[in-house]
């Protein structure tokens, strides 16, 4: 006898759950139910609508053909039926009915189901503030915020926005205002530093300035306390600031919508997240659940954890479908491996940051390096600086962090540094790792071997680094390491500046020259050897170890590193 398969919820999880068993069990009845009258679209290309990248809202509704994902076609094209418009108000476990409500009618019903799968998403969180609910304060959560948002914006009704949450929805809605329309963005952040606890403060950084040079003002560390109307305007109260504003957008995270599941009796976590086993099934046996409403494992701490991404849900989805269907399927957990543009670069990280691996009670420690992405002699070479956060007791990599152009070349490492990582590797692992090569790809060592190889000599004890946190502070402040002396070993013509604008604390001696004129440098100071990348800077430290010289520190990542961060000392 076919089998009642009843799914809530038809944005990502729930098609693809929906259609995945329609093909492996034509026979089954399979209906989605969804409070919203658009479904199935790319809730993470919202951004880029606003932006003006996808040009209409139902590219991100429709398939690769160009067919638009509406009840019609799910009905006529896979056989699923759908009632859009239609709120799942309560779950009888025992009876295996759950009670529906037309929006739009009014009118109730209860629907039978064999299985259940709940697939109901995330709603975006709102700050609890005064004004926070004023006409012209937004959340991204569904495609009719993103059409409205638009449609003031074309209308020629905004010239200036403020975003508050800095991650990377935040930083997305900033680009997308920034880019193509032109408008005064600006950015609060209650936390230090942007991408918080998904990057750490030197990749943060590296973004912020990038952002700064587009235009977009940020400004960390900030609590927003209100929002008031400001004639047709608004004013975005800070503890610190008013910034005015046509338009706000409140960007601080989501939660997942379990509310329906709790009120069923099924297990919910202390996230928020319906908990389900790795089969995607709940605490009861008959209800399965799928995407952002979930609670996952992560696969490097052990915890659980949220992972409210749509290529996440429709893996889930999958594996949802395939256990419906009697094939044994899992969703061993998640590595929260995240990518980003940002104008002209991409930011991605995969696995735990240094700050969140050490709060975890891991024995953590990093390198950074800003290696060539391509050969260096290909043209279109570009640098991508690399961060490996590892356990010093187990040698286990943690996490990966990369910046650089957009393109593959960020991508390409991550991808391959998530897929490791899951699997528990360790630096050796990641130092044998095989890469594809040819020379407009990458490096013949590839950026990625090349970082765990640093990891492995300072885990060796034959690397010593400044942090480059470390080094920018003391260019700011001399007076906190009094005995350093900058080694420069770029190119004359590089270090120039720096010797004349630092005089005695700064030593410009070429890589090739060292050997030959270790006279020169001091025997009572630290040095700080530096290069671009860092690669000669350490071949430096160990010629100078083998003179028995080892008061010596390589900057990690370089000026490569440095030019990307904003220094007020830099020479003018």
């Amino acid at each position: 006898m076919a089998e009642n398969i009843l799914i809530i919820g038809g944005v990502a999880a729930g098609p693809k759950a929906a259609c995945r068993l329609q093909r492996l069990r034509p026979e089954a009845r399979i209906t989605i139910v969804d409070q919203d009258n658009l479904i199935s679209y790319g809730g993470c290309g919202i951004p880029y609508y606003v932006s003006g990248d996808v040009s209409d809202e139902k590219e991100l509704r429709s398939t690769s053909f160009h067919a638009v994902r509406d009840p019609l076609f799910f009905e006529n094209a896979k056989g699923v039926r759908v009632l859009t418009r239609t709120r799942a108000t309560a779950i009888d476990r025992q009876g295996k009915r759950v009670s529906v409500t037309n929006l739009d009618t009014g009118l109730s019903e209860e629907l039978a189901y064999d299985k259940l799968v709940l697939c109901t998403g995330s709603s975006p969180n709102r700050v609890p503030i005064p004004g926070s609910d004023l006409p012209g304060v937004f959340v991204i959560g569904d495609m009719h915020q993103a059409i409205a948002i638009k449609e003031l914006i074309a209308k020629g009704k905004v010239s200036r926005t403020a975003v508050i949450g800095g991650g990377p929805i935040g930083i997305e809605m900033a680009e997308s205002f920034g880019d193509l329309w032109g408008l005064d963005t600006t950015i609060i952040e209650l936390m230090p530093q942007v991408l918080p606890r998904i990057v750490d403060p030197i990749f943060a950084g590296m973004l912020a300035h990038h952002l700064a040079g587009h235009g977009i003002r940020i400004f960390t560390d900030e609590k927003v306390q209100a929002i008031r109307q400001d004639g047709e305007s608004y004013l975005v109260v800070t503890d610190r600031r008013e910034v005015p504003a046509d338009l706000v957008v409140m960007a601080v995270g989501v939660r997942p919508r379990s509310e329906l599941a709790r009120e069923a009796g099924l297990l919910v976590g202390p996230l928020g997240g319906i908990v389900v086993n790795n089969r995607m099934q709940t605490s009861d046996p008959h209800i399965y659940a799928a995407g952002d409403c979930v609670e996952t494992n992560h696969l490097v701490s052990g915890k659980r954890a949220q992972a409210p991404f749509g290529s996440l849900a429709n893996r889930q989805g999958r594996v949802v479908a395939d256990n419906l269907a009697g094939l044994p399927s899992i969703f061993p957990g998640v590595v929260n491996s995240f990518i980003m543009k940002a104008f002209e670069v991409s930011i991605g990280a995969t696995g735990l940051s240094l700050e969140v691996a050490k709060a975890e009670g891991f024995d953590a420690d990093r390198v950074i390096t800003a290696q060539s992405d391509r050969a260096h002699f290909f043209p279109t070479q570009a640098i991508i600086p690399l961060e490996m956060v590892f356990d010093r007791r187990t040698r286990r990599v943690l996490g990966v962090q990369g910046f650089g152009p957009m393109g593959d070349a960020v991508l390409a490492r991550l991808d391959a540094a998530a897929a490791l990582i899951a699997k528990g590797a360790t630096v050796e692992d990641f130092i044998n790792l095989e890469m594809a090569y040819a020379p407009p790809f990458a490096t013949a060592l590839d950026a990625l071997n090349t970082t765990a190889n640093v990891a492995e000599n300072s885990l060796a004890g034959r690397l010593r680094t400044v942090a480059i946190e470390e080094f920018m502070a003391w260019m700011d402040k001399p007076g906190t390491h009094p005995d350093w002396l900058a080694l420069d070993i770029r190119h004359p013509n590089e270090a120039k500046a720096f010797c004349q604008a630092f005089g005695e604390r700064w030593l410009a001696i070429p890589y090739i020259e060292v050997r030959t004129r270790q006279g020169e440098i001091p025997y009572d100071r630290t040095l700080i050897i530096i290069c671009d990348a860092g690669t000669r800077s350490y071949e430096i430290q160990c010629l100078l170890d083998g003179r028995g010289r080892r008061d010596s520190l390589v900057l990690a990542g370089g000026f490569n590193l440095v030019r990307r961060l904003p220094a007020s000392w830099w020479p003018k």
